[in-house]
């Protein structure tokens, strides 16, 4: 995989300086994001459950919590979705931009049948007759595993994982510019989940699109992405080209996620563990948001919050820790 160059590309996505508050929380919940995606690069987003990954490639489409103040900008194809009215917005959701969501049940109509909810989107949309609308879809269908029987079925006739795949089928039926992928195989077998990346690429290299993949699996990220950013506590702990982010992670935080990741070759024993917990949302942060689980913590790691810098030693490569110099690439190093 090739990753982009960010001096000669133009972004399909690019993020810059997104911050996110929400009432009731004391601090943002997106803390200074910066990410972009080019065209035909996939990125993939990584870190726990509540670091913010599931908001970020959601302001994509400015899909946004009621009540949030918002900051920075949040380009595609260099323009920004946060500054769109409706008309444009809904002009983004249906010809540039698409998203496979975590949940499928919560996408689709339970009263509409499979098949309308993949046709319509671009026979209203795109001028598609729809006998052409019905190939597509059952061509979508076949090449995630299903058949053209699904079109005729509701969606509580088929299991979550089928609804899975009906998804990215959905998402890929006008072709878009950017697709947002959040965590779309958490559902399916490995068998499928092979089949169903294969797809994505494919789209990516047959289209030049731009595919931003949220997930919770590093070995996932490792292998189909050209670059990762690592998220923690609403912000980016690390960036950079993803064979080497994984082969010499320069912030704790990686670290420890590589180091607890499940190895055939692994000593016997207990897993490693991150101890303690993120950080409330109700209370204050002043340093660095992993201080408190960190082993290299020091008083300055309390009192302030480090800066992506570029690693010294790695290019493109960038961490926001004060003792990145400490860390020798290994997970068991930290």
């Amino acid at each position: 995989m090739n990753a982009v160059d960010p001096a000669t590309s133009t972004y399909t996505l690019d993020i810059q300086g997104l911050r996110i508050s929400l009432p009731g929380t004391a601090r943002p919940v997106l803390d200074g994001i910066d990410l972009h995606v080019g065209a035909g690069e996939t990125v993939a987003l990584v870190g726990e459950s509540g670091s913010g990954k599931t908001l970020t490639s959601r302001s994509a489409l400015n899909l946004l919590p009621p009540g949030a103040t918002v900051e920075g900008a949040v380009r595609v194809g260099g323009q920004d979705v946060l500054t769109m009215n409706a008309d444009q917005l809904r002009a983004l959701r249906t010809n540039t931009v698409a998203m496979i969501f975590q949940d499928p049940r919560a996408a689709l109509n339970p009263l509409r049948r499979i098949g309308d909810f993949l046709i319509e989107s671009v026979t209203l949309t795109r001028s598609m007759s729809r006998p052409d609308a019905t190939a597509r879809a059952t061509e979508l269908l076949q090449a995630v595993g299903l058949d053209a029987s699904a079109l005729h079925k509701y969606p509580g006739q088929v299991s979550g994982g089928m609804l899975q795949r009906v998804m990215i089928a959905a998402a890929l039926m006008g072709d878009p510019a950017l697709l947002l992928a959040d965590e779309p195989t958490t559902a399916l077998d490995v068998t499928t989940q092979a089949e169903v990346i294969a797809l994505l690429t494919e789209l990516r290299e047959r289209f030049g699109t731009g595919l931003l993949f949220v997930t919770h699996d590093l070995d996932l990220a490792a292998a189909i992405s050209d670059r990762v950013y690592v998220m923690y506590a609403g912000r980016i702990a690390e960036s950079g080209p993803a064979q080497v982010l994984f082969a010499q992670p320069r912030h704790p935080y990686t670290a420890a996620l590589l180091a607890s990741t499940p190895r055939l070759e692994a000593p016997a024993g207990r897993l490693a563990a991150i101890d303690g917990q993120p950080p409330d949302l109700r209370q204050e942060s002043h340093g660095c948001p992993f201080a408190a689980r960190c082993p290299l913590a020091m008083e300055i790691c309390e009192r302030q919050a480090p800066e992506p810098l570029h690693a010294p030693d790695l290019p493109d490569h960038r961490a926001a820790c004060h003792h990145t110099d400490r860390l020798e690439g290994s997970p068991v190093d930290v």
